[in-house]
């Protein structure tokens, strides 16, 4: 695991916490323990380490498989604009004239949405932001996900939502609130997933599991 979440949900068999080192440090890793597959399932915006796993695992002669969830797509009423960074999302909250913003990036990428003029944030983050930066007008909401249709329908309209800010992380557990959105006619400022390699890839873990399968067995 990353090691970026303070009560991170733990799979079961073995588990580590932080990096490996660079490309360097993960193929030793994957020589020393005599490492036989790599599912690398890290978040679509952890694109560091997704590099890192392809060119220690094409040294170490180690079979790989990526496992990503689909990016979301807009519909024909969504009204996204998609951004590559949050210096370019920032700008779109001022051009646009935001004023209720639902700010769900994560509470590591924060800082480029600090000292806004004269737009209040709903800041919905796993853990705490530790150091708390300044926001002139904020609101911390400590939640996880999933967050279910009707959660979102009530959350938008007890703090006036008209804008969302996040990143295009794909799946079901925080869906909820692009449709919400949809149904209200609310601007989304998407961030898009960072550049990936070309490499096998799932889309389930059901298709991870039978790539696996076949590694193991071959």
């Amino acid at each position: 695991m990353a090691g970026r979440t303070a009560q991170p949900r733990i799979p079961a068999g073995e588990w580590r916490s932080g990096g490996f080192g660079g490309v360097a440090g993960l193929t030793t890793y994957l020589r020393e323990q005599r490492i036989d597959a790599v599912i690398d399932a890290t978040h679509p915006f952890a694109a560091a380490m997704t590099w890192n796993a392809l060119e220690s695992c094409r040294a170490a002669k180690v079979p790989l498989l990526r496992l990503e969830r689909p990016a979301w797509i807009a519909a024909p009423e969504d009204r996204w604009e998609l951004v590559t960074d949050w210096a370019e999302a920032r700008a779109a909250l001022i051009a646009n004239g935001a004023q209720r913003v639902l700010l769900a990036v994560g509470r590591q990428e924060l800082a480029p949405f600090a000292e806004l003029p004269d737009i209040w944030l709903l800041i919905r983050v796993v853990t705490a932001p530790d150091p708390l930066l300044h926001f002139p007008a904020s609101q911390i909401l400590l939640a996880r996900g999933p967050f279910d249709l009707a959660g979102e329908r009530e959350l938008f309209t007890a703090h006036n939502i008209d804008t969302i800010v996040c990143k295009n992380s794909g799946g079901d557990a925080t869906a909820a609130k692009l449709i919400v959105a949809r149904e209200r006619n609310l601007h989304v400022i998407m961030r898009q997933r960072p550049p990936r390699p070309a490499q096998e890839l799932a889309t389930t873990v059901a298709e991870s599991i039978h790539w696996l399968n076949r590694q193991l067995t071959a």
